[in-house]
């Protein structure tokens, strides 16, 4: 099976530590664009009458999946566990599936249609091949257990000492999402305990952290404009 390309997503990550590792956990915008193929409004008709849509990619810079199992950097990068029993980037085909909230849909004159929604966790130019809308009657299950991740849950948060001087230096509407990002903590767990600076590339910043007793604090804020 060949899969198509129907569009990418334009989102504030442009490498991949710090991208949220599930879909929903920060207010992080993202913009699909389709391809020229595919930016005939019929495509999406009746797309608004949802709140939310699953979205299907590709993990376009990952490398092979080597054997049947993999360690997830949430259990230290020490415990392998299978495959398909986690959602670790890393798979026999590159596939990733989120759900995100769809904001509105934008018509714009270079790019047609384009789809505004928030929650992603994807790299920016991902390639998408599919949407399908988010049905809850049949998609959500809260009661399903979840494997190791009931442990690690949305609440499961680190606290983030953002101080005011580099918090200002970040763009009014990116202020609330970068903080969430880092609550969800970007380390792997192999890196806890690490004394040294980290570095998150942001919406065109590199936002520069260190782990503290209580969480992790933002040191400093890089932008990186070329203007």
């Amino acid at each position: 099976m060949e899969l198509k390309e129907i569009a990418h997503i334009k989102t504030g990550f442009s490498q991949k530590f710090g991208i949220p590792r599930q879909s929903g956990l920060a207010d992080e915008i993202g913009y699909i664009v389709f391809t020229k193929e595919f930016r005939n409004p019929t495509y999406i008709e009746g797309i608004t009458d949802y709140d939310y849509l699953w979205l299907l990619w590709g993990f376009s810079k990952n490398k092979p999946l080597e054997g049947g199992t993999v360690r997830p950097p949430r259990l230290g990068g020490e415990k392998h566990m299978g495959v398909f029993a986690t959602r670790a980037p890393y798979r026999p085909n590159n596939i990733g599936m989120s759900s995100v909230k769809l904001i509105e849909v934008k018509d714009t004159e270079s790019e047609g249609m384009v789809l505004v929604v928030s929650g992603v966790d994807m790299l920016d130019g991902t390639p998408i091949y599919d949407i399908k809308p988010y049905i809850p009657y049949a998609d959500a299950h809260p009661d399903a257990k979840g494997g190791f991740t009931d442990s690690l849950s949305k609440g499961n948060q680190v606290q983030v000492d953002f101080p005011e001087e580099f918090l200002n230096k970040l763009p009014k509407d990116l202020r609330q999402s970068a903080i969430q990002v880092l609550s969800q903590d970007p380390r792997a767990g192999y890196d806890r305990g690490k004394s040294r600076d980290f570095k998150m590339a942001y919406h065109g910043f590199d936002i520069v952290f260190v782990a503290s007793e209580n969480g992790l604090v933002v040191t400093d804020i890089i932008s990186n404009s070329k203007i």
